[in-house]
Order: C-alpha cells, then sequence, then structure tokens
C-alpha cells in the first residue's frame, strides 16, 4: 500500500477519535475527552498534510471526509445509540462507493 494512502487512513481514524470525543466531551465539559479530541485534530491535520504530498486536495478531502462520515455514523450508531434510518445507510454506501470509483477509475487520485 502506497505511504499516502497509510497517512490518509491514520487521518481518517484520528478524525474519527476527535469527532466521538466531542461527543463525548459534552459540549467541550468534560477534559479529558476535550484534550483528546484537540490532539486527534492536531494528529489528523499533520497527517493529512502529508498526504497533500502526493495526492491532489479536492481528491484526498474527498476519501477523508466520506470515510469520516461513514466512521463516525457507525460509531454514533454502535456506542452512542443513535439510529439510522435506510436513507442514511443507502446514502453512506453511495459515499463509499463513490471512493471506491475514485481509486478505481480516476487518474487524478495520486499525483
Amino acid at each position: 500500500m502506497p505511504q499516502h494512502y497509510i497517512f490518509l487512513i491514520i487521518a481518517v481514524c484520528a478524525e474519527t477519535i476527535g469527532t466521538s470525543s466531542i461527543q463525548a466531551s459534552q459540549q467541550f465539559t468534560r477534559l479529558w475527552p476535550s484534550l483528546l479530541a484537540l490532539v486527534s485534530f492536531a494528529v489528523a491535520f499533520y497527517f493529512l498534510s502529508l498526504t497533500l504530498k502526493t495526492m491532489p486536495v479536492g481528491i484526498m478531502y474527498a476519501m477523508w471526509s466520506g470515510l469520516g462520515i461513514v466512521f463516525i455514523a457507525a460509531i454514533g450508531w454502535g456506542y452512542f445509540g443513535q439510529k439510522l434510518d435506510l436513507a442514511a445507510v443507502l446514502g453512506m454506501a453511495l459515499i463509499v462507493a463513490g471512493i471506491v470509483v475514485i481509486n478505481l477509475f480516476s487518474s487524478t487520485a495520486s499525483h
């Protein structure tokens, strides 16, 4: 696997942890989840910057935000007990399909 994809996966994971920590921080009223959110987003942006050395910003952002949406929705459903209806699940499946199409068929996925 190319290194920029590893950096992107790390960035997505860090962003997912950061966003989940925001929910757990109860609007930044709890110290440890608040600090975890700040550190996680710093890690995410650092690895995004490394990804941008070899990947166009639009493609990188589409994959980062799309995967983040799907992962956060899954965590919201599984951990926080938030509901997902069929339309939400289908919409997220389309997001994943878009990421697959970019990676399989687009020549702009990396420089």
